[in-house]
């Protein structure tokens, strides 16, 4: 059997949620989320709305699915609250997996972050073979450095990016296996 490279499913549900490609309802929720300052303080900072529209619909536009690329969607009402990743590096990068997450300012403090995390890796251990995951987040950003250790990585190093320090976190494929 060929290995995927990353989690193959569409659709992976959990209890509140639904990771889903995304769909043509979704573009607002992606303007909002690429345009709001508070959402994009430590990942690059707001873009301009007309980039982002141009961005959005382009990507909307290519119905091909991506694996490990999802929405995230509230469960019963399909609203888009945020996207999840769980995609490898480039092989110059080390080839690794990488999980990365934002959501709608919205969306913050209701533990959909740390939902829809976990919902991805159990289906991505369950599919795939033991590996590490990394996860990158700017030192600045506490909450995503707690949500990091509450998810189970555990810092590697630091190093300075993008204008800013950023901390590598790592943790096995195998501890999210259900």
């Amino acid at each position: 059997m060929r290995q995927s490279r990353t989690l193959s499913a569409t659709e992976v549900p959990s209890k509140r949620l639904l990771l889903r490609t995304a769909q043509a309802t979704d573009r607002e929720g992606f303007i909002e989320l690429l345009t709001d300052p508070e959402v994009q303080a430590y990942i690059g900072g707001p873009q301009p709305r007309s980039d982002v529209e141009q961005q959005v619909d382009a990507r909307l536009a290519d119905v091909t699915p991506k694996p490990g690329r999802y929405v995230i969607a509230d469960g019963t009402t399909n609203r888009f609250l945020g996207i999840l990743t769980l995609n490898r590096r480039s092989p110059e990068d080390g080839g690794e997996l990488e999980l990365g997450y934002v959501l709608r300012r919205g969306a913050w403090g209701a533990g959909f972050a740390f939902e829809a995390a976990t919902t991805a890796l159990r289906a991505a251990a369950d599919e795939l073979p033991d590996q590490p995951v990394l996860l990158v987040t700017q030192t600045a950003n506490k909450r995503s450095l707690t949500l990091a250790t509450r998810l189970g990585f555990r810092p590697v190093r630091t190093y300075e990016e993008y204008g800013a320090e950023q901390t590598l976190c790592t943790a096995p494929l195998s501890m999210f296996r259900t």
